[in-house]
């Protein structure tokens, strides 16, 4: 979705831009007190505002800051380990992620961990194996759940079904360590990969297909795809370049509309395309809302994506 979502479906992954710093983060010391533990009771009922954190001091943003969102996502856990926001909270002592995460409780804030991203492409690795290494990582790192931002796009785009079955066990497998009801399982897919007629393998309608009852959400990337999705029309009803991949045409595809979600850039630096400003994009959203559509909206990424930013994407549409 991001600095991870500078994905274009027509660049190689080699030329997507997200910087993957292993640093540490500085945060304000907090009392002792007994560890929490992982999972926070599952996914919270729609709508779900999201968003992503993968740069800055904070690896969880205080909670004044991005008062309106009720998820955020540390990015990124790769198959490698972590990096960025997902290295820094894994260096907090647990006591300060037991403070930060009693704070979200309160403020009724998720807090999950992003997967993968841009610069990974976890296809050739185990789906098995690595859900398993994650699963522990959300389990051992006091986090209520994970996001899979697969990014992999030579693999979707073979088009010979391995990208998708890929997906499908490795999700399968994390459902067996994090399970419904205790833990948040989302995916963030690429707009266009709900698009049958393009991706003949099925892409990600493979994919809800056959485990979309185990996924909660999808924080859906609807940018970094040229002028697609850059007006309320191409967003909601129909994608010329990529069919039944606009919001409406996503929920009469099978989708249920508390599950899709609106991903935009909170900057127009933190996309190459696909910005729009949140006054616009509010008028989107009050359109949807009044057709039955009530997922909410994502953003790539903090600090763009702040409190200021969400208020005004929701506008009168969610109070």
């Amino acid at each position: 979705m991001h600095g991870f979502r500078v994905s274009n479906l027509l660049m190689t992954a080699s030329v997507l831009v997200m910087t993957i710093s292993s640093r540490l983060s500085s945060v304000r010391a907090a009392p002792v007190q007994a560890p929490a533990t992982s999972g926070g009771g599952g996914a919270p009922a729609a709508p779900h505002f999201v968003v992503y954190t993968d740069k800055g001091s904070e690896p969880a943003p205080d909670v004044s800051k991005i008062s309106g969102f009720n998820t955020v996502a540390m990015s990124f856990l790769l198959t490698s380990g972590a990096a960025d926001q997902a290295k820094a909270w894994e260096t907090l002592a647990q006591a300060q992620k037991s403070s930060i995460k009693s704070a979200y409780q309160k403020a009724g804030i998720k807090l999950i961990v992003s997967a993968f991203g841009s610069t990974d492409l976890p296809t050739s690795s185990d789906a098995k194996s690595t859900a398993a290494t994650m699963a522990k990582w959300v389990q051992d790192n006091n986090v209520d759940g994970i996001d899979v931002d697969y990014e992999d796009l030579n693999a979707m785009n073979a088009q010979d079904g391995k990208a998708e079955q890929w997906l499908i066990d490795f999700t399968n497998a994390l459902r067996t360590q994090l399970p419904q009801g205790k833990y948040i399982l989302t995916h963030a897919p690429l707009a266009p990969w709900f698009s049958a007629s393009h991706y003949k393998s099925g892409a990600y309608t493979k994919v809800h297909k056959e485990v979309g009852s185990k996924i909660d959400w999808y924080n859906i990337q609807f940018y970094n795809q040229g002028t697609e999705y850059t007006t309320c029309d191409g967003l909601l009803t129909s994608s010329p370049t990529y069919p039944g991949s606009a919001v409406f045409e996503i929920m009469t595809g099978g989708v249920s509309a508390d599950k899709v979600v609106i991903g935009k850039p909170g900057g127009q630096a933190d996309a190459t395309t696909g910005y729009m400003a949140p006054a616009d994009l509010a008028k989107c959203v009050v359109t949807a809302k009044g057709k039955n559509w009530n997922g909410g909206v994502m953003s790539w990424e903090y600090p763009e994506a702040d409190a200021q930013w969400i208020k005004t994407v929701k506008g009168s549409s969610f109070q």
